[in-house]
């Protein structure tokens, strides 16, 4: 059977506006609307067949590339044996992929795997289990994180554009130790930014606290890499308080940030929740907590269960997403293609005066625009103009930032040496045609 696809932009855009909900039709980056058939690892087609680096990597969801021949071929094959299973009952494959990923946990813990439908439902799962484990209702975040639109994801979300009335309450925010343009001035380092941890938990918990959601490297925020210290000095805090560390490697897992599996593995500390979504189902979908055994036993005392969460094909394309990244040194290409990118971006700074910042590791990589180099005023306006043109150079990236003033890179991790000019030049003539 073949299912009747009308291609065309019009009717795709009316389609939309007549029958998607507000909500879900507010969510566009391009003044006019864009409709994509077909993608190749780091490449996508739209339907008039102009090709595209996607610099985006779908929201950071295609970590080793789009329709990679592996992953799609895994998850295939599992498809047409038995499409799902509901965690009821046993299945060799999801629990196969949870013994592979509690092998790239660090050493030392004893570490277990509860799968969910998307990053979201994961952060909302760690901020339960790390409540059930203390006994305790206070959670920190950072100001200027994203952790996920559902309710809960949401109260630990501090950006205003993305909360909505009647978050549950119980999260108190902690400034962000953003290197740049922090609330201690630029390359403050950490510690000032540690202190304000204990002055939070002291003037806006009880004292005692759940835990802490920390973004290794901050995605939506703007691509800010948490400085060297802050991580592990963090986790000694929320420690001494009564709480655990939840690291959220939504975006930053999977080696994206180059140097290692885990984006948390740069300030050597040891999680006792880690958090992961997007890149480890490379477009199916698929979310997971990995958390100490000890952490996670409790959650068994209540009802907990996640419909899809261990579905046998999108863990099958997990399972085939940690091979390729190791057979196919996914992360060392991350590592050298995001340094590469990143001077050809220094080089950007220096010939237009509107970028303030460029910054980021491995395949997490950022332009700041400002309208003044000296008072940091972000250039909302500007960075539009520049995505728009983008897009007409052939590169589809994102908008980002608490006031949208950074254009946002995350592409499959397949990205090549030979995409890097392309890129610059394209950024290059964007900034130029303004």
């Amino acid at each position: 059977m073949t299912l009747m696809t009308d291609w065309s932009i019009d009717a795709t855009a009316k389609r939309r506006d007549t029958y998607y909900a507000a909500s879900q039709r507010k969510f566009v980056p391009f003044a006019e609307p864009m409709v994509f058939k077909r993608g190749s690892m780091q490449y996508l087609w739209d339907a008039e067949d102009r090709k595209y680096i996607d610099l985006l990597g779908m929201n950071v969801c295609i970590s080793v590339g789009h329709s990679h021949p592996k992953v799609v071929a895994a998850a295939m094959e599992q498809a047409q044996t038995l499409t799902h299973c509901t965690t009821m009952f046993y299945h060799p494959t999801p629990a196969h992929l949870a013994e592979e990923l509690a092998a790239t946990m660090p050493a030392g813990p004893e570490w277990v795997v509860h799968f969910t439908n998307s990053g979201s439902e994961a952060v909302d799962l760690a901020m339960t289990m790390a409540r059930t484990y203390t006994g305790n209702p206070d959670l920190l975040a950072l100001r200027t994180a994203y952790h996920g639109p559902t309710a809960a994801a949401q109260s630990a979300t501090g950006i205003s554009g993305w909360r909505h009335p009647g978050m549950p309450g119980n999260v108190a925010f902690v400034a962000e130790p953003n290197q740049y343009r922090g609330i201690f001035g630029g390359n403050a380092g950490a510690e000032p930014y540690l202190d304000e941890i204990e002055r939070t938990i002291a003037s806006a918990t009880t004292g005692q606290i759940a835990g802490m959601l920390i973004e290794s490297v901050q995605g939506y925020g703007g691509i800010i890499e948490m400085p060297k210290g802050y991580m592990s000095g963090a986790a000694e805090r929320v420690r001494a308080a009564g709480g655990l560390y939840i690291a959220d490697e939504v975006q930053s897992g999977f080696g994206r940030t180059g140097d290692h599996m885990w984006g948390f593995e740069a300030d050597g500390v040891i999680p006792d929740i880690v958090v992961m979504a997007k890149g480890i189902g490379n477009g199916f979908p698929l979310g997971a907590v990995v958390a100490r055994k000890e952490v996670a036993a409790p959650m068994a005392e209540k009802f907990m269960f996640h419909t899809y969460g261990a579905n046998p094909t999108s863990c099958a394309a997990g399972r085939a997403v940690l091979q390729v990244i190791r057979d196919d040194k996914v992360r060392e290409n991350a590592q050298a293609v995001g340094g590469a990118l990143l001077e050809r971006l220094k080089g950007l700074k220096e010939k237009h005066g509107v970028i303030g910042d460029v910054r980021g590791r491995g395949l997490m990589l950022a332009i700041e625009m400002v309208k003044d180099r000296k008072t940091k005023e972000p250039d909302r306006e500007t960075t539009s103009a520049v995505f728009e043109q983008c897009r007409t150079q052939g590169l589809i990236l994102s908008k980002s930032g608490p006031y949208q003033s950074c254009l946002r890179m995350v592409p499959p991790m397949c990205l090549s040496m030979e995409d890097v000019d392309q890129v610059a030049d394209g950024l290059d003539r964007a900034f130029s045609d303004l």
